[in-house]
């Protein structure tokens, strides 16, 4: 069992630059679940080092809704699934610039369009990049996510100011096909790897509770790793009527801060935003997902699910003794 010490040699290894070897990962991620406490310091000076006591705020629109062709199991979007998931169209440029200018008003950093659909058709990626280049004077960073579009929609989204690309892989690639079938982990990569070359960083991460082990927790952080991805959003399962994933039980809050830790660990200096089920499964450890990593919170409502007000996430950050991160301190 790691003791205090050890951990936060562990942790010092790391922030000198040493990666943690692939066989002690494992052995880490073999731990019982109370064993987090155990990574906690280390996992903390991890992202004190790194980050301080800043935390990144994001928000996302939710642009375009339902009927996706995909057959991700956990999805309520998913035109496979039987769910009261409203479907809508392309939002107008006028809404897209409502949310936008509102979100720009308040201490949030990153503002992300989401569009439902294997792939946003070009003619809607220039509609959008049309309506987000109007923000472009505005203090806010801008993220989209459309799917597994290619260079000419990244380069429509350069052109309009966007600076980021939201694409994640979901889960493990040795876990994908039990996830999706209607396309490939690699598909997924491959888009990644575009937004890359197009000169866009990328925020790509998955979504944990789906039935993946804590080795394939594992897998999926050294993978994003090896893509050297810009952030990591870390999802956790909200069972949603209808989906073929409705059965699965929440995570235990220790799993969840488990979770967190590992991919810390792996990705010691690259943003980690707290985003969807973060508060169904954390439940009252919530004030803990710092220590145990986090960098950054998705707040608000997340696609087709409730989240956390923007007052009470700042709440919970003055008392954890953390403040958001000014839009340009660490793009």
């Amino acid at each position: 069992m790691m003791d205090r010490k050890e951990s936060l040699n562990l942790a010092d290894e790391v922030i000198k630059g040493g990666a943690v070897d692939p066989d002690r990962l494992r052995d880490l991620a073999q731990l019982p679940n109370e064993a987090f406490f155990h990574l906690l310091p280390g996992v903390d000076m991890v992202r004190e080092h790194f980050f301080g006591r800043s935390v990144h705020l994001c928000a996302i629109c939710n642009v375009k809704s339902g009927a996706c062709s995909e057959d991700c199991r956990f999805c309520s979007q998913s035109a496979h699934s039987k769910t009261e998931t409203p479907v809508y169209p392309l939002m107008t440029a006028k809404e897209i610039q409502d949310h936008g200018r509102e979100t720009a008003a308040s201490p949030i950093n990153r503002f992300s369009l989401v569009a439902s659909g294997k792939r946003l058709p070009l003619g809607e990626v220039e509609r959008a990049a049309e309506a987000l280049s109007v923000l472009q004077p505005l203090e806010i960073e801008t993220c989209v996510s459309f799917g597994l579009i290619d260079l000419r929609g990244f380069d429509l989204l350069k052109k309009a100011g966007v600076t980021r690309y939201h694409h994640n892989l979901e889960s493990a690639g040795s876990f994908f096909p039990r996830v999706c079938t209607t396309h490939s982990f690699e598909a997924r990569i491959d888009t990644i790897l575009a937004a890359k070359e197009a000169g866009l960083s990328v925020c790509a991460g998955g979504i944990f509770g789906l039935g993946e082990t804590d080795e394939q927790v594992v897998e999926l952080a050294l993978t994003l790793k090896d893509l050297n991805v810009d952030a990591v959003p870390v999802n956790f399962l909200t069972p949603i009527k209808g989906t073929p994933m409705e059965n699965h039980e929440f995570l235990s809050p220790l799993r969840c801060l488990k979770i967190l830790a590992l991919i810390r660990l792996i990705l010691p200096d690259k943003d980690i935003l707290l985003c969807g089920g973060r508060k169904h499964n954390l439940k009252s450890l919530e004030g803990l997902m710092f220590m145990a990593g986090a960098s950054g919170l998705m707040t608000g409502d997340y696609l087709t699910t409730s989240g956390s007000a923007l007052d009470n996430d700042l709440v919970l950050m003055e008392q954890a003794g953390f403040f958001p991160r000014k839009t340009t301190s660490h793009p």
